[in-house]
């Protein structure tokens, strides 16, 4: 029975060393490194998260700028700025972001030798839409007028929003994933530059069109960068290699049998 056990194990461990968990060497510091960014990000996205809600839950902070922003935003409206807001809105709704994250995550583990990065963003996106239907159903916070919205009424919780969250939790953490195994720093650089600039078209949609507050958008995307930073610490965690570290816990060659 033992002997038996083992062999399970055994085939599971190289199942999963070889098809789910890529394993990465780098420099001690290197690794460090993601482990403060990590902890800066988490750090930083829940302190102006709970600083956006305290403004929201006593009227005050940014949220006290919410009417504002708002006022200002029905002065830019067009029709043809208008069309660009809604297929914006379409791409990273409730039914074409799921759809593009299914696609990249089925595609990806399909076509890459391991899952583990497919099977981290999916958790991620899974994350991210847990916390925006927690917190949604505890705040309670109301949307804009709905004489305002340009895409159909929506009488949903507004605070935070489910879209901006979506599509910040995608776009930051695939960048991420993708070039955290590239050593072109440029490219690295350029991508979260061009995944920033989608995060701020997905909120400003979601706000042009009438559906939410900027205090709305400025929470989600600080949740998402909570969402960045544990993604970070776990695959650093998990693949981050140093050479000559043995890893804890793992079968070594002589307990695997022929």
């Amino acid at each position: 029975m033992a002997e038996e056990t083992a062999g399970k194990q055994g085939r599971w461990r190289v199942f999963h060393d070889k098809f789910v968990v890529e394993e990465r060497y780098m420099e001690p510091g290197a690794r460090k490194g993601l482990y403060v960014t990590a902890l800066v990000l988490a750090l930083v996205g829940a302190a102006i998260f709970l600083a956006t809600l305290a403004g929201v839950l006593q009227h005050d902070g940014l949220a006290s700028a919410d009417g504002a922003a708002q006022k200002w935003l029905l002065t830019t409206r067009s029709d043809a700025l208008t069309v660009v807001m809604v297929v914006l809105a379409v791409i990273f709704g409730p039914v074409g972001l799921p759809i593009i994250v299914l696609v990249v995550t089925v595609a990806w583990g399909v076509l890459a030798k391991h899952a583990w990065r497919p099977i981290l963003l999916a958790a991620a996106m899974l994350t991210g839409v847990g916390l925006a239907q927690l917190i949604g159903r505890s705040v309670e916070r109301q949307r804009p007028p709905v004489d305002l919205m340009l895409f159909g009424a929506d009488h949903t919780f507004s605070f935070p929003s489910g879209h901006v969250l979506g599509a910040s939790d995608f776009l930051l953490v695939t960048t991420f994933l993708v070039f955290s195994r590239h050593r072109n720093p440029k490219a690295a650089v350029v991508s979260f530059v061009v995944a920033v600039i989608g995060v701020f078209l997905a909120s400003i949609s979601r706000l042009y069109l009438g559906y939410h507050w900027v205090s709305d958008a400025v929470a989600s995307v600080s949740l998402s960068l909570v969402v960045l930073g544990a993604v970070i610490a776990v695959d650093t965690w998990r693949t981050a290699r140093v050479p000559g570290e043995q890893v804890t816990g793992e079968l070594s060659k002589a307990d695997v049998p022929d």
